[in-house]
């Protein structure tokens, strides 16, 4: 995905805006959904990938906490306003 293309992150989960300049520290999940979006994948499949590869609760919306991430990368700027996330 283009839009997350000038994020430079560490196996660590450290993460380097390089339009910014901007640094952040990202959890093993949000690695992955990064890694997702840049892949293309919709919300269906970043949902599937979240729940099966990481500790999820039944109390927990795997799809709400995937689309609250997609919103916090909206308002870090790392991701464009009008993004819109696929099926």
């Amino acid at each position: 995905m283009d839009a997350l293309s000038h994020l430079a992150i560490s196996p660590r989960g450290f993460c380097f805006d390089a339009r910014s300049g901007a640094t952040f520290s990202l959890n093993p999940s949000a690695c992955r959904l990064v890694e997702g979006l840049r892949d293309g994948l919709g919300l269906g499949d970043l949902t599937a990938l979240v729940s099966a590869e990481f500790d999820v609760r039944e109390d927990q919306d795997p799809c709400r906490d995937v689309l609250d991430f997609i919103r916090a990368l909206r308002a870090e700027g790392l991701l464009p306003v009008d993004f819109e996330l696929g099926a």
